[in-house]
This record gives C-alpha cells, structure tokens and sequence, in this order.
C-alpha cells in the first residue's frame, strides 16, 4: 500500500520555490552554527530551532512527492540529518500510512495519531495519565511533547527492529550517516557547542508540535478529521501551509505555496467539506488551548476491531 500510495503522491516536475528555500535553510544554518560565538546561546539558541523545524517542513514536502520527479535526488536533497532526532526514511514511511484518511486518528493504525486506546488509557498509573493529561494542552505539548513524543516513538522503533522489521536498521543507518556531516561541521566549522544543538533541536521539535497539536480530531466523518486554520504568518510559513491541513489530506500533490491559493478559491466548500473544523489563526489556538485540553488522551469514539484486543500496558 504505500509504493502504490508514495508513487501516487510523487510530482511531476520540479518546484523552484520548494528547492529555493531549501537552499536558504542550508544557508542559514550555516550562518547560525558559524556565528553562534558571537550571537550567544540567548539569540543562536532560538534561531537555530527554526532551522530544522523548516527542514523538516521541507523532509514533509518530498515525502509528499514534491521538489523534483527524482526520489533519490529529493532525499539526497535533505540527507542532512539537522534535526538528530527522526530518520527521515521513517519519517517517510510513517506518514506515507498517516496519509490514509480511513485510518486518521486510530489509536493503532495512524502511526501519527495523539490518541491512545480507551482500554490502555484506563489501565495507566496515574502519574503516567497526569503526564499525558498535560501533554494535551499546547503548552504541555510542547514542554514535554517532545520528550514524549520521540521516547514513544524509539521505543516503538525498537520493538519492530526486535520484532524482525530491517528497514527499521537501514533507515536508522542512512540516518546516523547523515547526522556525520553535521558534527563534523559543528566541530570544524561552527561555534554552537553541543548542548545548545541539541536544545535548538529540542525546541525546533516544540515549533513543529504547534502545527501537529490539533491537526486532526476524532470524528465519525472522514472528511471531518483534518483542521484548517487560516493564518498567514510566520507559522503558517514555517509550516508550509500545513495549517490548511484539511486542504493538504484532500490534495496532497499540491505544492506548499498552492495550498492558499486554493483555499481562498473555494474556502466556503472548504469548510463545509471539513465540517466547520477551524480556527482563525494561531493565536486563536494560542488563546484557548494554551493551558486547555483540546482532547481527552483516550480515544472519544474508537472500538477494537473484531478479533483485535486492545494493546497490553509494559
């Protein structure tokens, strides 16, 4: 399912503003990394978390078949691994299945999902739902959600890999190949010392989970599930118009800079389309979910499947 999925998502030629901005990423980067010394870690720090949370945003774009017709040449694109904590392949790979709507929000089958499994959520001890509890305001998702997030994530990896899955290790491989240009550029060229890397990185991790935070809900209508919010700022940039996310599921081969485009065109049908799923900007969401619950932890509507018992708690 996802070659067929990944073939039908690849372009058909190549996106100049996509590769531009690419390039200015590395260029910044590179400018931050070199000149940290001097900015010092109060300025270098913040900057440098903008850095991979854009990259990434551009890893999302080729894995949705944009930059050029080559898949080897849009991954040899973004072989640096600036962000440390996600290989890009399994990145791919992950949100290749997150993009079949029919599974949106499954607490097993969307790899992507924030939602666990209503029998697992009550057999947790209490400091652990307190934590995820608080996981589900802004301000705790991207406190902790980082945290969370890729420790969940690892240990995920490491059961497949124990489990007989080797593109797990093949990914991972061509990942730590791609974090060595980086050290030996941070060791040879910048002037960011280790620990301000990694928290740039940890913070670039906290940007992207604003867009991630209320992507999608759990709804009986497919259409239903996917969020626009309808800002144009620097957020919405950062992103790349992911915040149009009911627009991105619905039309994945449609490049970041033609997404608005195509909101404005037809917002009414949009928004019927998604059921009224929307907010007008950040901030909005900023205002009312910042210290809020959006979402309970444990999955609304979602029921085991036939022949499928739920999960046991480690």
């Amino acid at each position: 399912m996802l070659t067929k999925l990944a073939s039908r998502l690849r372009g058909a030629r190549i996106e100049w503003p996509t590769v531009a901005l690419l390039a200015l990423t590395y260029l910044a980067w590179g400018a931050i990394t070199v000149f940290a010394g001097a900015l010092g870690p109060w300025l270098a720090v913040p900057l440098l978390a903008v850095v991979p949370a854009q990259h990434s945003s551009l890893q999302h774009e080729v894995i949705t078949g944009h930059h050029t017709t080559s898949p080897r040449l849009n991954e040899a694109l973004l072989f640096p691994g600036l962000g440390l904590f996600v290989p890009y392949r399994r990145f791919r790979d992950l949100h290749l299945a997150h993009h079949y709507d029919p599974q949106l929000t499954d607490p097993y089958d969307d790899p992507e999902s924030n939602y666990l499994d209503p029998g697992v959520w009550g057999r947790l001890r209490r400091p652990v739902r307190a934590l995820l509890a608080c996981n589900n305001t802004l301000l705790g998702r991207m406190l902790i959600g980082p945290a969370v997030g890729t420790v969940r994530f690892w240990l995920d990896d490491i059961d497949a890999f124990r489990a007989g899955d080797r593109g797990i290790a093949r990914a991972w491989t061509a990942h730590l190949a791609g974090i060595v240009p980086v050290a030996l550029w941070l060791a040879f060229a910048g002037t960011m010392p280790l620990w301000q890397y990694l928290l740039g990185c940890y913070l670039a991790s906290s940007l992207l989970r604003i867009r991630t935070f209320l992507e999608h809900q759990a709804e009986e209508r497919v259409a239903s599930r996917s969020v626009i919010i309808e800002d144009r700022g620097p957020l919405a940039l950062l992103f790349l118009n992911n915040n149009l996310h009911a627009v991105h599921h619905a039309k994945p081969k449609l490049a970041w800079y033609r997404l608005p485009g195509e909101y404005r065109a037809r917002r009414e049908e949009w928004l019927r389309r998604n059921g009224g799923y929307a907010y007008r900007s950040y901030g909005e969401v900023f205002r009312r979910y910042l210290f809020a619950r959006k979402d309970p932890v444990a999955h609304p509507i979602w029921t085991p499947p036939a022949g499928r018992d739920a999960e046991p708690v480690a």
